[in-house]
């Protein structure tokens, strides 16, 4: 087992991705603190997932919110209790606000960086010092839309090339600590994200972007598995020394990146500038 002997909190991870996040990790042996925002959803996952445990593994479900300060020392009391934190997988996750940003509820609009940005940062605070004494980590966030622009969910776009930025400045500054810092791209999932655009039509979201998001939620979109594996990889000892980048779980070789480690050290899967010369022009820098 890939992750046996592992802790891990996972955010998030009652359904779609975190949710197959959190049975990957259960299956590979990790022990896992994890949450979500409602409580009958954590106690459900709870008791759907507690029989098939391995021996001595443990799993622990709290009702938090990861934009609340005090809800993220709730959730590191009770990893305190499984030993050493080895990985801190950031999930949880919302859009936003949906249509043009001059009509968006500003509060919402500001709200969406509370979860999806500085959620990330407090899990960060919190897990840094321990990481660091043990010269040993992992910080694993989910990204994805953030590497183009989304019109009509500027809140949302916007975070998530922040959390990709966020990872890899969090790359450079930990790498001499033997801590590892990624995102993963997982791609059009079918879950709750997709059913928001939905609801919120074509009108708000964009006659393009709601088509697109009709096409996922028929079948057209990416299984979660796929992303699930690619955090089983960065959680474990496997992935070690690989750090800064987004992966799409869709696309990227990610399985074979140790054999690259040395040219993985550069800017490869990396947001970066584009200039004229990148596009085969001969005019610009």
């Amino acid at each position: 087992m890939k992750l046996k002997g592992r802790n891990a909190i996972i955010t998030g991870a009652t359904q779609g991705l975190g949710r197959a996040i959190l049975e990957a990790y259960l299956k590979e042996g990790a022990n896992v603190v994890f949450c979500a925002r409602q409580e009958a959803d954590v106690m459900r996952t709870v008791e759907e997932l507690k029989p098939s445990l391995h021996t001595g593994q443990t799993l622990t479900g709290l009702r938090a919110d990861v934009s609340c300060e005090t809800d993220w020392d709730r959730l590191f009391e009770a990893a305190a209790a499984m030993g050493d934190l080895h990985a801190v997988v950031s999930n949880a996750g919302i859009y936003g606000p949906i249509g043009p940003i001059e009509e968006v509820d500003f509060a919402a609009w500001k709200q969406t960086f509370d979860v999806n940005v500085f959620g990330i940062v407090m899990a960060a605070r919190r897990a840094l010092p321990g990481m660091k004494k043990r010269g040993y980590g992992k910080l694993i966030q989910i990204s994805g839309a953030g590497a183009a622009p989304i019109p009509n969910c500027s809140a949302y776009t916007i975070t998530k090339m922040a959390v990709t930025r966020l990872t890899e400045a969090m790359a450079e500054e930990l790498r001499p600590f033997g801590i590892d810092s990624n995102a993963i791209a997982p791609g059009p999932l079918n879950t709750r994200l997709i059913r928001d655009v939905l609801e919120a039509g074509p009108e708000r979201a964009g006659a393009g972007f709601y088509a697109k998001n009709l096409q996922w939620s028929q079948g057209g979109g990416v299984s979660p598995e796929l992303g699930a594996k690619v955090a089983v990889y960065l959680a474990s000892a496997e992935s070690d020394g690989i750090t800064g980048k987004l992966i799409a779980a869709q696309w990227d070789p990610w399985p074979e990146f140790q054999a690259h480690k040395e040219e993985l050290a550069g800017d490869i899967y990396t947001f970066r500038r584009i200039v004229p010369k990148d596009r085969g022009q001969n005019w610009g820098d």
